[in-house]
């Protein structure tokens, strides 16, 4: 079996099938195959996994999100699709500024900062290998919050 390009299942080689695995309480299906780079929060190996037909990297214990950059803005847009943002934030925690992380690919320290949309939350990426970070919850923090792109947007006719 392998990933599927744009899928959220495995393909079968031999008998052409298409497994999907079961989603968590986030929408995230966490494919049984570890990738090379481990968390960089809990240091196990990362699976393989996919939400919203975007694959990515999953911690199984801490549940922390890597996301290469490249497609997470298209994720943040499909899961807020039928989803307006109703969420008001908490305020973020600047003391998340002071975390140091290093990136599971190229093990280089990855900038932490405040995430610039929605969410109030704190990031870390690595522009080196073009990953972002999320703690568990993060993602989800950014696609249930307002987003002023969305409510000032014309409509379309």
């Amino acid at each position: 079996m392998h990933l599927q390009p744009a899928a959220d299942g495995l393909a079968c080689d031999y008998c052409k099938n298409i497994f999907f695995p079961q989603k968590d309480d986030e929408g995230v299906s966490v494919f049984p195959e570890a990738s090379d780079e481990s968390c960089p929060v809990c240091a196990l190996p990362l699976m393989h996994a996919s939400l919203a037909k975007v694959q990515m990297e999953y911690c199984t214990r801490c549940r922390g999100m890597l996301v290469p950059m490249g497609v997470f803005m298209t994720l943040v847009d499909e899961m807020r699709a039928g989803q307006p943002g109703s969420l008001v934030p908490p305020p973020p925690d600047p003391n998340e500024l002071h975390r140091k992380l290093d990136c599971p690919h190229c093990h280089k320290p990855m900038d932490t900062h405040f995430y610039s949309g929605a969410g109030n939350v704190v990031i870390e990426d690595c522009d080196t290998c073009e990953l972002n970070w999320l703690d568990h919850g993060k993602l989800m923090r950014i696609v249930h919050a307002p987003d002023p792109r969305y409510h000032n947007a014309e409509p379309m006719a």
